[in-house]
């Protein structure tokens, strides 16, 4: 049982290389490259080698040095990541003001607010109402 399992095998594995044919490579008259089992007729074709070496490790890929046009790359990704970050931090800080003012709006009846002469004046009801609305549409819309 075994030896037929090696036969099988090793007949499998030979087999892929006895099953692989000729390619050839040629360039047409508008200069594309073309491959093909068959050479074209009255054209000079070249013979691919389609054998891949087996046992043999590659040689490890070696990074391409960086350019001028890689370091400006970095540099703007790192000022776009910059920007981003900050605008994330002044929404966090958005909608915990928000979120403070209408737990304030929500839990006090008797407001009052400072208009910009100074005066101290109450906040009836209505506009209450309307504050609290105009808070959680802020906060639905920015803070989800």
């Amino acid at each position: 049982m075994r030896r037929m399992m090696l036969t099988g095998s090793l007949l499998f594995a030979l087999s892929a290389t006895a099953m692989a044919s000729q390619v050839y490579k040629w360039v047409d008259d508008k200069g594309i490259t073309h491959f093909g089992a068959q050479p074209p007729q009255g054209q000079a074709a070249t013979s691919v080698n389609t054998v891949v070496p087996t046992g043999k490790s590659s040689p490890p890929i070696t990074p391409p040095a960086q350019t001028a046009d890689d370091t400006e790359q970095k540099a703007i990704d790192s000022k776009v990541k910059k920007e981003v970050a900050e605008q994330e931090t002044e929404r966090k800080k958005f909608c915990e003001n928000t979120r403070i003012n209408l737990a304030q709006l929500q839990n006090n009846p008797r407001l009052r607010v400072t208009e910009a002469n100074g005066e101290v004046r109450r906040v009836d009801e209505d506009e209450r109402q309307k504050r609290i609305g105009e808070a959680e549409k802020a906060i639905k819309d920015n803070c989800q």
